[in-house]
């Protein structure tokens, strides 16, 4: 049995899209929600190189924390961006998927099934 975190909203259809397609895949799942128990900024840059995204890469630029807190600010560092998304988890992209050393988003949420796959091997 695959073992597998999920940061989760499960107020996300795409998010519980994944969790169902991760259940349906006999997981064992530990589920975190995420908006109610945010990342540290360690275990966010743990996440960052696990999907070997750049801060920016991980972040939800629709949501209107992006424009207020100016994240578009190109001069702004890797750090302070990993600092905006942990006061302000709503800016992560999500659901991420994490098992062994590997990690993706769940979107579309089929892209878990890949993550299940090169476990399996």
């Amino acid at each position: 049995m695959t073992q597998v975190s999920i940061y989760h909203n499960p107020r996300c259809s795409k998010s519980r899209q994944t969790l169902a397609l991760l259940e349906e895949n006999n997981c064992q799942i530990t589920v975190i929600e995420y908006l109610k128990t945010p990342p540290s900024a360690q275990t966010l840059t743990q996440i960052l190189d696990r999907l070997t995204f750049t801060p920016r890469e991980l972040m939800r630029k629709k949501e209107p924390e992006y424009k207020a807190l100016n994240l578009q600010d190109e001069t702004l560092s890797s750090a302070e961006l990993i600092q905006a998304m942990v006061a302000n988890p709503k800016l992560i992209e999500r659901p991420i998927v994490l098992t062994n050393n590997q990690a993706v988003i769940g979107r579309p949420p089929e892209n878990v099934l890949t993550l299940l796959a090169r476990n399996k091997s």
